[in-house]
C-alpha cells in the first residue's frame, strides 16, 4: 500500500489528501494520503519517523520548507535555491514542485517574460517563484517584513537575472511600476492573519497572483477585483504542483481534472 502525507504547521486549511486521494482512486492505486501536522521543534523526528512507518513520500508546506531541505539530497532545481515541498522517503531526495505549479498556472494568464513583477515573500515559496520568474525572463523585486532575509534572497538569485530588493514599507512606492503581483505569504490563508499584504493602490492595471487557495477569494484577490485586476488564485497552482508531485512518487501520468474537481469540491465551489 502506498503510503502518503503532507506536513506543516498549522495543517487544517490543506486540501491536498482529497487532491491526490480521489488521484489515487482514480488510477487504481491501493494508498493513502494523509495531512501530519508537526510543531517546529519535531521537524526532523518526523520525517524520519515517517520513512521508518513506510511512508514512501510527502509534502512540504508553511514553515518547514527550508528547514526541511538539510536533511536530503536535493533535485536540480531545489538544490538551486534550497527550498523543497516534495520528498521521496525512499530515496532521501528532495524536490521543489512549486515553481513549476506556480508558472503553469501564471501563464495559463499571462506570459511573464519581460514583466516586471513584486513577489512579496522570501520564504521557501518565494524563493521558487522568484527563481522561476528569472528562468523565463522577468525582472523580479523582492519584498520581505524581514529586510536581512529579503536582501539575502535578491542576491543570491541576482546571479540568475534582473533581480532586487525593495523595502516592505516602501513598497508603495512602486505604483506604477508593476506588471504582477504575487503574494508569497500565508496572509489571508484560513489560520492565518485575514490582511492584503502590499498596499491598495498598487492594485489596478496589474495582474495579482495569490498563492493562497484556501479561502478561494482571499482579502487580497477580493481587493484586486476591485481595483479591476486580473487575478489567479492558489487553486490551480496547487493541483499543478501536486501533480508533478505525484509523477515523482508513482511514476504515472496524474489525472489533472480529477485533482482539480477535488479541490474544487472539498473548497465547497
Amino acid at each position: 500500500m502506498l503510503i502518503l502525507g503532507l506536513i506543516g504547521y498549522p495543517i487544517g486549511h490543506s486540501v491536498s489528501p482529497a487532491m491526490h486521494n480521489a488521484a489515487m482512486e482514480h488510477l487504481g492505486v491501493e494508498g493513502i494520503y494523509l495531512a501530519l501536522e508537526v510543531r517546529p521543534q519535531s521537524l526532523r523526528d518526523a520525517v524520519f519517523g515517517a520513512k521508518a512507518l513506510g511512508f514512501k513520500g510527502l509534502n512540504v508546506t508553511i514553515p518547514f520548507k527550508e528547514e526541511v531541505a538539510k536533511f536530503f539530497r536535493l533535485g536540480e532545481f531545489a538544490s538551486k535555491i534550497k527550498a523543497v515541498n516534495t520528498l521521496d522517503l525512499e530515496r532521501m531526495l528532495g524536490y521543489n514542485t512549486d515553481a513549476i505549479g506556480f508558472i503553469k498556472a501564471l501563464e495559463e494568464k499571462i506570459d511573464p517574460s519581460d514583466k516586471v513583477v513584486l513577489v512579496v515573500g522570501a520564504g521557501g515559496v518565494g524563493k521558487a517563484i522568484a527563481y522561476a520568474l528569472l528562468e523565463k525572463g522577468s525582472e523580479v523585486i523582492i519584498t520581505n517584513r524581514t529586510m536581512t532575509k529579503g536582501i539575502q534572497l535578491a542576491e543570491n538569485l541576482s546571479k540568475y537575472g534582473d533581480c532586487r530588493f525593495h523595502p516592505y514599507e516602501k513598497i508603495g512606492e512602486l505604483e506604477g511600476e508593476l506588471d504582477i503581483i504575487v503574494n508569497a505569504t500565508p496572509l489571508g490563508m484560513e489560520g492565518f492573519e485575514r490582511k492584503i499584504p502590499v498596499p491598495e493602490e498598487l492594485l489596478h492595471d496589474v495582474l495579482v497572483f495569490d498563492t493562497v487557495y484556501n479561502p478561494p477569494e482571499t482579502p487580497l484577490i477580493r481587493k484586486a477585483k476591485e481595483g479591476g485586476c486580473k487575478v489567479v488564485n492558489g487553486l490551480d497552482m496547487l493541483v499543478y504542483q501536486g501533480a508533478e508531485s505525484l509523477r515523482i512518487w508513482i511514476g504515472r501520468e496524474p489525472p489533472i481534472d480529477v485533482m482539480r474537481e477535488a479541490v474544487r469540491k472539498a473548497l465547497g465551489l
